[in-house]
């Protein structure tokens, strides 16, 4: 890594410590924490009332991000779901219920303020299907082929090697997997000087890609089906916007893997029939699980 990419790391780093810390020092206070985001276009506004009203003051007030991934990525019982910089924990909540008590959701998050401030409030949610893991997005310490859906909101801009998230998040999907992201992406007339114009990088603006620029990432990654969908504008020809994308299935999915045939689809059956999909799965150690 360069030495302008550890400095501006360094700088996003310290930026949401001290989100936590006010966050967390606020929590103590007579009246409650004060969101950090005021702006209309950032925060916790962005959710609906009535899930802004399931969840502790404290994970609303840390919230940063330009969108609701979880109102787009479909999430269902049972799926793992993985949040890229989770934060105080909002949208790691929200997954948790939306997935229920067979499925899990991971937080990721390189800030020590962050973690133990999300830790907190999923004690206070009662939440016991989520788990908060300490690492970068560009290095996710999760095995391959173990999460079904992959959420961010307004982090992956922040990144200072970009291809690098996408390939890890490539990586940790299984085959058939997909993402729901919420990220700032320019227009692509705009160049990164005048990006950088509109507002600095700790701001989620002047790191963002422009549109072609975030599809074509994606689809060197792997990714398929990609659709990328703005949504309100944060600055002039800069936008939130919404992203969807889908790690393919094998080319034949008919073949024998892992143990079972049409292997990560819904006709899944294990080929020896005396076992269950998740016994010839186990027993493959192919680190295909669902």
């Amino acid at each position: 890594m360069s030495d302008q990419s550890t400095d501006l790391r360094e700088t996003v780093r310290q930026r949401y410590a001290a989100a936590a810390v006010k966050v967390t020092e606020g929590g103590s206070a007579c009246c409650g924490p004060e969101p950090v985001e005021v702006d209309e276009n950032f925060g916790s506004t962005l959710y609906a009332a009535d899930e802004r009203d399931t969840l502790p003051a404290e994970a609303l007030a840390a919230s940063l991000g330009c969108g609701n991934p979880t109102a787009v990525a479909d999430l269902h019982e049972g799926e793992r779901v993985l949040d890229l910089g989770s934060g105080g924990g909002i949208d790691v909540l929200l997954s948790a219920r939306r997935v229920g008590p067979t499925g899990r959701a991971y937080g990721l998050d390189m800030t020590d303020e962050m973690l133990e401030l999300a830790l907190a409030n999923a004690a206070k949610a009662k939440a016991t299907n989520v788990e908060f893991l300490k690492g970068t997005i560009e290095a996710i310490p999760l095995p391959a082929n173990t999460v079904d859906v992959v959420i961010s909101n307004c982090v992956i801009n922040l990144s200072t090697d970009k291809a690098a998230v996408f390939a890890e998040t490539f990586r940790v999907l299984r085959p058939g997997g997909r993402i729901g992201v919420s990220d700032v992406i320019a227009d692509d007339s705009l160049t990164p000087a005048q990006r950088a114009e509109r507002g600095d990088y700790v701001g989620c603006i002047a790191g963002a890609l422009s549109f072609t620029e975030y599809l074509e990432g994606l689809a060197a990654a792997g990714f398929t089906t990609i659709e990328i969908t703005p949504t309100h504008p944060v600055a002039d020809g800069m936008h939130s916007a919404i992203v969807r994308a889908t790690k393919p299935l094998p080319a034949d999915t008919t073949e024998d893997c892992c143990g079972v045939t049409a292997c990560c689809t819904p006709t899944e059956t294990a080929t020896d029939p005396t076992t269950t999909v998740a016994e010839a799965k186990s027993a493959s150690g192919c680190g295909c699980q669902n």
